[in-house]
């Protein structure tokens, strides 16, 4: 397990996909686990997420030990942490859909509706579009420009916008990425991004923040 990638699994991720993209990325062994201890010795973690942030809060909140482990092993160990879409959305402080629910914290802000200013605009946020980076982030190697898929009707507004590492436009700016020391999320889906999401994550499987 010494070299392992930890993906999360906690019922609310599309792991299949994931799991091969990040195989296709150069990685030389995932582990599809929800194992604190496994957690624990894992040298890179992977937080995927599709559905509401409630549902995908309460699930990983409802396995003993896992967000402690995960605390220990990204907090206070460093090691290189990436959230996929409703996985990056949990490090906000709270999300606001279906009721205010708590996420991690580990990047303060919330995660809000998306605002239709035009009626031109369609709710989700669905399909590909631009990522233009903020290159004053941590992390900020890991996140080119490039067009990605994206699949979201809420979006993450982080407090302190020095954290914010990529945007793109959707009838106004949305946060596309985030970054913070060893930390990483992205709102879009590498696994769905072809080249341009592959080559993210080797990217990301090459860090060492």
């Amino acid at each position: 397990m010494a070299e392992a990638i930890a993906l999360i699994d906690y019922g609310a991720g599309n792991l299949h996909s994931v799991h091969n993209a990040l195989i296709a990325a150069g990685a030389g062994h995932v582990a599809v686990t929800a194992d604190p201890d496994l957690v624990r010795g894992a040298r890179r973690i992977v937080l995927p997420g599709v559905g509401s942030f409630r549902a995908c809060a309460e699930g990983l909140r409802a396995i003993p030990g896992l967000v402690d482990a995960m605390e220990e092993r990204v907090l206070d160990g460093g090691v290189p942490f990436l959230g996929i879409c409703v996985g990056m959305q949990l490090l906000a402080s709270e999300g606001h859909e279906h009721g205010v629910t708590p996420g991690l914290g580990w990047i303060e802000g919330a995660v809000r509706l998306i605002e239709r200013t035009d009626p031109a605009i369609k709710v989700p946020h669905m399909g590909w579009n631009d990522v233009e980076p903020a290159g004053h982030h941590d992390g900020a190697e890991l996140i080119k420009g490039g067009e990605a898929y994206f699949l979201h009707s809420y979006h993450f507004q982080p407090d302190d916008g020095r954290q914010v590492a990529a945007m793109t436009d959707h009838g106004g700016g949305l946060v596309a990425a985030v970054g913070r020391d060893n930390i990483v999320g992205v709102q879009f889906h590498p696994e769905k991004s072809q080249a341009y999401g592959l080559q993210m994550l080797a990217r990301f499987l090459d860090w060492n923040p």
